[in-house]
């Protein structure tokens, strides 16, 4: 069974990889600032953490399920994910450049942590087989308890991304409507209290932390400056698979093995 992921991060690929699963890498074109601003004026507010990285993983899923890969329509389970980091409310994503990175880093250092929130949107586009299980469903899977069914229009401007806008600071929650189920978890991290003005220089250095959200990966040279991560650490990498394990499950009475690429 093949999972399309909308997305060319490599730390995303690794992550499914590692677990047995070979995604289809497919690049979902989403102008991401365009579409926050949007949303926030739509709504005459900033976007909440979980409603940002909500609405930005349907986005990616969506662009990826409605559209042809190599001229073929889309046959299989397409992901769309995102990410962002909030420190004492404010949303960090990629910094881009080396000044805007050291200056997150010395704001993160001072306020010793905080939230990193990842989107999850899993859309079925299965063209052959059982697809008769669809979200909230138990499926073949068993007993597995089905995810809350939401009106994606009563969500306002941000359809179903509006339901999942008030989620905390390390819990997770889902909901599926239509022919999609979407999540939200997150991981509060600690750093290091004895990071030095010269380390950060010597990371920032590195082009690391210049095209990540949060300006930091756990899975690279940031991992030694983190003492304490409370959630899923690959949520914190790109993608929470327990979680997308679980909407798998739950949502399409799908088994994570019937992914693995055997």
């Amino acid at each position: 069974m093949r999972l399309y992921l909308a997305s060319t991060s490599p730390a995303r690929r690794a992550l499914l990889a590692q677990t047995g699963i070979e995604p289809v890498l497919v690049a979902p074109g989403v102008d991401e600032d365009q579409a926050v601003r949007a949303a926030s004026d739509a709504l005459g507010r900033d976007l909440t953490g979980p409603e940002l990285v909500a609405m930005l993983a349907v986005e990616k899923a969506t662009a990826v399920a409605d559209g042809r890969v190599a001229g073929s329509a889309v046959d299989g389970f397409v992901f769309g994910g995102d990410s962002a980091f909030e420190v004492e409310g404010v949303l960090y994503g990629k910094p881009h450049e080396p000044e805007v990175a050291r200056e997150r880093w010395r704001q993160m250092l001072a306020a010793g942590g905080g939230t990193l929130w990842s989107g999850h949107c899993v859309i079925d586009r299965r063209r052959d087989g059982d697809t008769t299980h669809g979200p909230g469903g138990a499926g073949r899977a068993g007993d597995a308890p089905p995810v809350r069914r939401v009106d994606a229009s009563d969500g306002g401007p941000l359809g179903v991304a509006g339901h999942l806008g008030s989620v905390a600071p390390g819990g997770s929650t889902m909901v599926t409507a239509g022919d999609r189920v979407v999540a939200v978890d997150s991981a509060v991290l600690t750093f290091a209290d004895d990071v030095s003005a010269d380390e950060i220089d010597a990371y920032v250095a590195t082009g690391e932390p210049l095209e990540v959200a949060g300006a930091f990966t756990i899975d690279g040279r940031a991992a030694a400056y983190i003492t304490r991560i409370d959630g899923a650490p690959s949520a914190v990498v790109g993608l929470s698979l327990p979680v997308l394990r679980s909407m798998l499950l739950r949502g399409f009475g799908t088994a994570w093995h019937d992914l693995w690429a055997l």
